[in-house]
């Protein structure tokens, strides 16, 4: 709940594994039929609010989710993780409704709620009985301009957040491990640093930082409000009238670019922690899909090249290191093209007993180096194409995963008109433009190095005695 990263499994994936590839072509092509046919509207208010409808009458159901562009590449360094206590405090109360009383009057009317934070946006969303459309958006619009912010509520939520961070970054060696990877890799980028914020930056904030935050950004004009389900445009129309329509809108911030420097060599880290196995993580710097004609052929073609090394369970990772060469234990690889912000390509392993991070990461460098001088087979090439086609249709099974979707895709500036031609661009990369990527992003000049390095770790008993010591 209130967590600060998207929620696992629910996102625009680009690697999502399936287990058959002739079931996959046959399912694929029946759930694209159904996906071209659902109707999509979109409005806008006249305060800016725009709102996206999908109509899904499968079930007598309504997701709603309010997206604000405002993320942690928003955040200016010394209030960082703002924008993910914000969402926290969203759920504090307003003028007109207590803290909680949110949470609670979804509950009694059957629904269910929850929210996150990302680099590009927070979103609030809600699933519920159709007939029960009108009260969550009255919720809704009522937090997006009458939140009572005070000190005593951000006082205790922000140790919530705090405690938060403790659980899910410093008590997990592997997060703390990618939280110093993006610090090391990234110099100027507000991407640098952790959507949840440092816990330094955490312990200074203040009631009236987060107020500014929301002062700043969440405003009519600055939101996206995507409503998905059995459900009729015309009726959603009204309700977005009826309670969004009064809200006023605001002048925005600025966004100046915030741009990376050329990177001049491999950089590298090394963490120190109480972990029983070594991991090594390897990530090249490349780009988002982007209007710029060169950065989305590339963002295409590198989307196609993570599925050719960890697309699917007979990838070249798992097959080359896992099961013939037997030097990891485990092997992932990880791009995503739709974002607002810079793009890391990254590999990470787990080596098998025996064998050091250094072959493990020789041999990772190995296999890229392999696709830059060789390039990938045609018929290689065609069953990755297939599965990530498949994978990104299963996706949109859900009525939840096509509200993410088009939600997203605007967060990151492309409209969701255009997600149907990802799809054909993705399925119109060629060998030559995969290789061409491999050779051009996986350089030493792109490239950070992040190694966990295990120490011992203290039983229980010899804390014991420390204790009785002291």
């Amino acid at each position: 709940m209130r967590a600060y990263g998207l929620p696992s499994g629910i996102g625009i994936a680009t690697l999502v594994c399936v287990a058959s590839v002739s079931a996959a072509d046959l399912k694929a092509e029946a759930a694209a039929e159904v996906r071209y046919t659902l109707p999509t509207t979109e409005f806008a208010l006249a305060n800016g609010l725009r709102v996206i409808v999908r109509e899904d009458h499968r079930a007598p159901t309504v997701m709603q989710m309010l997206f604000y562009k405002a993320g942690s590449l928003d955040e200016l360094s010394g209030t960082t993780g703002v924008a993910h206590v914000l969402e926290h405090m969203m759920f504090r109360g307003t003028q007109q409704v207590g803290p909680g009383e949110f949470s609670r009057r979804v509950a009694a009317l059957g629904g269910s709620e929850n929210a996150f934070t990302m680099q590009d946006c927070t979103a609030y969303f809600t699933r519920i009985e159709k007939s029960h459309l009108p009260d969550i958006m009255e919720l809704e619009a009522d937090r997006m301009h009458n939140l009572a912010l005070t000190r005593e509520t951000f006082d205790r939520e922000i140790r919530v957040v705090m405690e938060e961070r403790r659980l899910s970054v410093e008590d997990k060696p592997e997060a703390l491990l990618a939280e110093a990877l993006r610090a090391t890799a990234y110099s100027a980028s507000p991407a640098r640093w952790p959507v949840i914020g440092w816990q330094d930056d955490l312990h200074h904030m203040t009631w009236l930082d987060a107020r500014a935050w929301y002062e700043r950004w969440y405003a009519p004009n600055n939101a996206l409000l995507v409503v998905a389900g059995d459900v009729d445009p015309a009726s959603v129309r009204a309700q977005a009238e009826r309670w969004f329509g009064a809200i006023p809108a605001r002048p925005l911030p600025l966004r100046k670019p915030q741009n990376e420097p050329p990177q001049h060599g491999l950089k590298r880290i090394v963490l120190k922690a109480s972990v029983s196995v070594p991991r090594v993580t390897l990530a090249f710097k490349t780009v988002p899909l982007e209007e710029n004609p060169t950065a989305k052929h590339d963002a295409y073609a590198l989307s196609v090249l993570a599925a050719v090394l960890d697309g699917y369970p007979n990838a070249r990772l798992e097959k080359h290191l896992v099961r013939e060469q037997r030097l990891a234990d485990g092997v992932d690889a990880s791009y995503s093209m739709v974002a607002r912000g810079p793009q890391l390509f990254t590999l990470s392993a787990l080596p098998a007993q025996g064998k050091s991070v250094k072959e493990l990461e020789a041999a990772l460098r190995s296999e890229l180096k392999k696709i830059a001088q060789n390039g990938v087979g045609a018929e290689e090439l065609q069953r990755v194409k297939t599965q990530l086609y498949a994978a990104r249709v299963y996706e949109r099974d859900s009525v939840f995963s096509q509200v993410m979707e088009m939600g997203l895709t605007e967060m990151a500036g492309h409209s969701w008109r255009t997600i149907e031609h990802m799809d054909e661009a993705l399925n119109a990369v060629t060998a030559q433009e995969v290789q061409a990527v491999a050779a051009r992003y996986f350089t030493d000049d792109q490239l950070t190095v992040a190694t966990l390095v295990p120490q011992p770790v203290r039983s229980v008993t010899h804390l014991k005695n420390l204790t009785q010591k002291n």
